[in-house]
């Protein structure tokens, strides 16, 4: 393989990220926390969509329990979004990349 044709391969598969990357956004998400009683939905831009909270858990006197569930959602919807970030950026990769777990907006530099 020569040169030239490296490059062009490695400039096609930036091209195939930055398509993939901007299409992430439009992935989405949901995590549950309290037995379903609180919800977040999120994209693969770990961008926070939505969030509903059934009336049943919210009580003035326990402010702290519904605080606890909402950070328990919302951090499992970033997980499960960064999850299906890799997986869908692995597919344009072909896993050439390995397994980088790669932050957020997956920039790589010189790419």
């Amino acid at each position: 393989m020569n040169m030239n044709n490296l490059l062009k391969q490695a400039q096609k598969m930036q091209e195939e990220m930055t398509k993939a990357q901007e299409s992430l956004g439009a992935i989405k998400v949901s995590a549950t926390s309290g037995g379903g009683m609180v919800n977040v939905e999120a994209n693969c831009k770990l961008e926070i969509l939505s969030v509903s909270i059934e009336k049943e858990v919210i009580d003035p006197e326990d402010k702290e329990m519904l605080e606890d569930l909402v950070a328990a959602a919302v951090n499992e919807a970033i997980k499960k979004a960064q999850q299906k970030a890799q997986e869908e950026m692995q597919k344009v990769t072909g896993g050439m990349l390995g397994n980088l777990n790669l932050p957020g907006n997956f920039n790589i530099p010189g790419m």
